[in-house]
Formats: C-alpha cells, sequence, structure tokens
C-alpha cells in the first residue's frame, strides 16, 4: 500500500465528515452562549468542550448544573448519553484494534456520532480497505468536524447573547440526531430499541434531573436486546 492510497482515503474520509460542518457549527454555538449564560466564563466552555468533545453530553450537564444537580447526578446523566461510544467502540475494534496503542488512544478522544458513523459505513462498504486506510479515512472524518466544534464553542461563548433569537440555533441538536441515527436503523431491533426509548422518555418526562433520559436509554437497550433474542431463536433476522 502506497501514501497515495493512505492520503485517498484521508480525503475521502474529509468529504464524508465535511457536510456535518453544517450542523455541528450552530450545534457548538448554541453550546457556547447557553454555557456563558449559565455562568461559565469563555475559557470554561471552551476547555469544557476540548475535554468533552460530546455535544448531547455537554449539554446535559449543563442543563443539570444549571439545576444544581447533585454532582452524582451529572455524572450518571452524562455517561448515559455518551454510553452510546462504548458501543461505537466495540464496532470499530475489528478495524481499527490492531493499530498501535498511541492511534488507538487518539482516536478514542475523537470518537464522535460524525465520526463513527461515517467510518463504520465506509468500513462495511469497501472491506477491501487496509488497516492503515481505515485509519486515514476515520482521521479524516474527524479533520472538519472536530476543530469546527471548538471553534464555534468560541465563537458562541464570545458573541453570547448578541445572536438574534430568530437564528434558532437550537434546530441543530435534533437535526443532528436525525440525520446521524435514522439511517442507522437498520434491523428490527434497532426499531424497537428506538421506538421504546422514545415512549419512555415521553412518559417520563418531568422527572427530576432529567432522569427520564437514563431510564429511557436503559429500557430501550433492553427492549432492542430483547428483541435481537426473540428473533434468533426463531430463526429470523430482520
Amino acid at each position: 500500500m502506497t501514501s497515495t492510497t493512505t492520503k485517498s482515503a484521508f480525503w475521502r474520509g474529509f468529504r464524508d465528515g465535511a457536510p456535518f460542518v453544517l450542523v455541528v457549527a450552530p450545534f457548538a454555538m448554541l453550546f457556547g452562549v447557553l454555557a456563558t449564560e449559565a455562568g461559565l466564563s469563555v475559557l470554561e466552555t471552551l476547555l469544557f468542550s476540548v475535554a468533552v468533545v460530546a455535544g448531547a453530553a455537554q449539554f446535559t450537564a449543563l442543563q443539570l448544573l444549571v439545576e444544581n444537580a447533585p454532582t452524582a447526578i451529572i455524572l450518571a446523566s452524562a455517561l448515559a448519553v455518551n454510553l452510546r461510544m462504548a458501543m461505537y467502540s466495540a464496532s470499530l475494534t475489528p478495524h481499527l484494534g490492531g493499530t498501535p496503542l498511541w492511534q488507538r488512544a487518539i482516536a478514542a478522544y475523537f470518537l464522535v456520532d460524525q465520526s463513527y458513523a461515517c467510518s463504520i459505513a465506509q468500513y462495511e462498504k469497501d472491506t477491501r480497505m487496509t488497516q492503515a486506510q481505515k485509519v486515514a479515512y476515520f482521521f479524516g472524518t474527524v479533520a472538519p468536524v472536530c476543530p469546527m466544534w471548538y471553534v464555534f464553542t468560541l465563537v458562541g461563548a464570545l458573541v453570547g447573547n448578541q445572536i438574534p433569537p430568530e437564528w434558532a440555533l437550537d434546530f441543530a441538536v435534533p437535526i443532528t440526531f436525525l440525520a446521524l441515527t435514522v439511517p442507522m436503523l437498520r434491523t428490527a431491533a434497532h426499531v424497537v430499541a428506538a421506538l421504546v426509548a422514545i415512549a419512555v422518555a415521553i412518559m417520563a418526562n418531568g422527572m427530576p434531573f432529567n432522569l427520564a433520559l437514563i431510564i429511557a436509554g436503559v429500557v430501550g437497550m433492553m427492549a432492542g436486546a430483547q428483541t435481537e433474542l426473540w428473533l434468533r431463536a426463531r430463526g429470523r433476522w430482520i
């Protein structure tokens, strides 16, 4: 394998990840605005994004901080939101698990919804990719996304409430997750898990400290796992 093919894989990943900037930018700006409104300094807001690099978990933790929730609840909620990263990691292990430790450590830091969704789709589509090409592709998907997450978090923190309300930056939150989640609902188990989680989240809405989110996630995963076992026991896989 030549360096040219590795470069090609990187730039292919870059092109696949680039469209997500359209939703990552307003998503990050919104976090920057809300974080400073909640009392964090510009530096604290930026460091929050650099350290965590997980939009949904950051919004969850920020909301609970504003509500003066106990630290244990904040940590548990953020971990529950990010529990999907453990599943992403397990899914990518057959493709990236043989790389040097330093590469895996960097990849773990940059494992976000966008890098996972693009990478796993590409790996399944092109089974001839070498491990070096897979690594290059993964980092290519990250290159346009994560730097913009930092930059626009800073922009949001600096401009604060000067952003006109009619810009409706909060649209980026549901749009991002719809764009990432819907294509991944490939089996009946995935669909059941999503529908059950949505139903439980709606029914449990109003519980203190966003506990509905944790409960919905756990129940949804249990429902999906049970559906998968039920289908396998009957020799069906849809």
